[in-house]
C-alpha cells in the first residue's frame, strides 16, 4: 500500500495536536482508524448535518454540557462497530495519566474521547473485520506532532469516494496574525469530488494538478460510469434485492491555535461543513453521516482589529470570522487532498490510477 506525505499542510501544523493512524488491509481486512491527540486538552465542538450518523460523546460538546475540554477525536472505519476504537484511546490516555480528574487521586480520571465512524463494513471482503479498541491504542500510541501519512491510510484505509478510493486528506493555513488554521477530512462518499467534465476536483486550488488530457478525462469517466450500486460484500449466493442507498459519510477535524470559547468552536465546526459542500457534490442525504469536530488549542490570542469605536463590540466577530472562513477553506482542500493524494489497495481505483496527466509537468 502507497501512502503519500501532505503537502498541502497538515493538522500537527496546530501546536499542541497530534496524529496517528492504525488500519489493516489483506485477508479480509480493509479498515482503520485514526486518532487526533491534544494532550493537554483542547475547547472543542461539534456540527453533525447527515441523517444517519455514527457518533459517541458529541452531546458533551454540545455549548450548553459542562466539559470544556477533550483530549482526542477518534475517527474510525466500522459503522457503528468502530466506536470500539475509541475505547482502545481511552486505555492508552488513562496509562499516561491523561484524562478529566473524576476524584482526589491522580489515576481517577477519565479520558474525554469523541469519536465519529465512517461505513466501509465488507470492503476488505469479511463483514465482521472492523477497528476495535486494539486499533484505537494503536494509533493513540504512534500520534506525532509531524506531518503524518495520507490517502488510503487510518480512518481512510476503506474509503470510496464517489466510486474512486477515497481516504484521509489535510490542509493548512496561517493567517497574517500567525493564527494556525488547519483541517482533516476522512471521505467516503457518494458525492463526487471530482468534476467530471474537467477531471479536476471541485477544489483545485493549491493542489497543484494540470487538467487531465483527454484520454485520461474519459478513462475517468467510463470508470465511474461502469461502477455497481453499492453492496455490502455477502457470501450468500443470492443477489441483494436492491442496492444499498448511498453512502456519503465525510468525518473530520478543523483545528486552530487560536483561543476560542465552547459555542465559537461549534461555529467553527458548522462552518466547515461549508468547505465540504464545496468539495464533495452531494452531501448531508439522509444516508449520510456528515460530521465535523471543531478544536481550539488556546496557545494564542485571537488578534482583534481595528476598527472605527461604533464597531469596536464587533472587534471578536470579526476576527472569529478570518478563522472561521480559512477552517471551511481547509476542509475543502482536505477533501480534495484525500482523493488526489490517495493510492488504491486493492478496491475502488484511484484518481492517481485514472489520471495519470494530471500529475505530469
Amino acid at each position: 500500500m502507497t501512502v503519500r506525505s501532505p503537502a498541502h499542510g497538515c493538522l500537527t501544523d496546530v501546536p499542541g495536536v497530534r496524529l496517528g493512524h492504525a488500519h489493516r488491509v489483506g485477508r479480509g481486512w480493509r479498515t482503520g482508524c485514526t486518532v487526533v491527540l491534544t494532550l493537554d486538552g483542547a475547547t472543542a465542538g461539534c456540527d453533525v448535518r447527515g441523517g444517519g450518523p455514527g457518533t459517541r460523546e458529541t452531546d458533551l460538546l454540545r455549548a450548553e454540557a459542562t466539559i470544556d475540554k477533550i483530549h482526542a477525536v477518534c475517527l474510525t472505519g466500522g459503522s457503528a462497530y468502530g466506536l470500539a476504537a475509541a475505547g482502545g484511546v481511552m486505555q492508552w490516555l488513562e496509562q499516561r495519566g491523561t484524562g478529566f480528574r473524576v476524584g482526589p487521586e491522580a489515576h481517577q480520571i477519565v479520558p474525554l474521547v469523541p469519536a465519529a465512524v465512517i461505513f466501509d463494513l465488507g470492503r476488505g471482503g469479511q463483514f465482521s473485520n472492523r477497528p476495535d479498541a486494539a486499533f484505537g491504542y494503536r494509533a493513540a500510541r504512534g500520534a506525532r506532532a509531524k506531518a503524518m501519512p495520507i490517502g488510503a491510510v487510518g480512518a481512510g484505509t476503506g474509503a470510496v469516494a464517489g466510486g474512486l478510493q477515497g481516504g484521509v486528506g489535510t490542509a493548512s493555513r496561517t493567517l497574517p496574525d500567525g493564527t494556525v488554521v488547519a483541517a482533516l477530512a476522512v471521505v467516503n462518499s457518494a458525492g463526487k469530488v471530482i468534476d467530471p467534465a474537467e477531471g479536476l476536483p471541485w477544489m483545485p486550488a493549491h493542489i497543484g494538478l494540470r487538467r487531465p488530457n483527454a484520454a485520461d478525462r474519459a478513462a475517468l469517466n467510463s470508470y465511474l460510469e461502469s461502477m455497481p450500486a453499492p453492496t455490502v460484500a455477502s457470501s450468500s449466493p443470492q443477489p441483494p434485492l436492491s442496492p444499498l442507498p448511498p453512502l456519503n459519510t465525510t468525518i473530520g477535524v478543523v483545528a486552530t491555535s487560536a483561543r476560542l470559547t465552547k459555542a465559537e468552536c461549534n461555529k467553527f465546526a458548522a462552518v466547515a461543513h461549508d468547505g465540504l459542500a464545496r468539495a464533495v457534490r452531494p452531501v448531508h442525504s439522509m444516508f449520510d453521516g456528515d460530521t465535523i469536530f471543531g478544536l481550539a488549542t488556546g496557545v494564542s490570542e485571537l488578534t482583534l482589529p481595528e476598527l472605527p469605536g461604533f464597531l469596536a463590540d464587533r472587534r471578536r466577530a470579526v476576527a472569529l470570522n478570518a478563522v472561521l472562513e480559512a477552517g471551511a477553506e481547509c476542509f475543502a482542500m482536505a477533501c480534495s487532498s484525500a482523493i488526489v493524494d490517495a493510492s488504491s489497495n486493492g478496491g475502488a481505483l484511484s484518481y492517481r490510477d485514472l489520471c495519470p496527466s494530471a500529475f505530469n509537468g
